[in-house]
């Protein structure tokens, strides 16, 4: 039964809850797509997960991206501007629902972060994903994202090998 198109919208400061809620889910269904872990994200107190989401209400720099299906939080995009280049916009956590995947979720929420990075006159866009996440980065490369120097391992002792890619919004490669 499908819940109806998928609401891609900023994420709101008072939300902290439903963020941790999705970004910990994430972190179970997929312990190989992130930096982080589940144990580690567990372990924040609560005043960090309401600090962190409402630092990216205000800002100016981050644009946290939620969609919502039938009233559920089903996807999560974080964008942020680079602390040393502000042409620079990074991805992180991106993150569909199991049940919500295959529906353009993805396509949605990066179309969106893409959009944001391009007001803020960003001339590129980095993010790095799991080379055996092929479904990942052929949404990214659809996007216009090529790899970017040689894999790297995802976090230490992590058997998993991270690719960064970079698309380029000036229009010169």
């Amino acid at each position: 039964m499908s819940a109806g198109p998928a609401l891609v919208r900023r994420l709101q400061a008072q939300e902290w809850q439903a963020y941790r809620a999705i970004r910990l889910r994430a972190l179970a269904d997929a312990p190989d797509a992130f930096g982080s872990t589940l144990a580690a994200e567990q372990r924040l107190p609560d005043e960090t997960w309401a600090a962190r989401v409402a630092k990216s209400a205000v800002s100016g720099i981050d644009c946290a991206l939620v969609a919502e299906q039938g009233g559920l939080l089903v996807g999560l995009l974080w964008a942020k501007v680079d602390a040393g280049d502000a042409a620079r916009v990074n991805l992180f956590q991106m993150w569909v629902a199991p049940e919500s995947r295959g529906r353009g979720v993805a396509a949605t929420l990066l179309d969106q972060a893409l959009g944001w990075a391009r007001c803020r006159a960003a001339r590129v866009v980095h993010l790095g994903v799991n080379r055996a996440n092929a479904g990942a980065r052929r949404l990214y490369e659809r996007a216009g994202f090529r790899p970017l120097g040689a894999p790297y391992p995802m976090r230490e002792g992590a058997p998993h090998m991270e690719q960064e890619m970079r698309l380029d919004l000036s229009g010169a490669e």
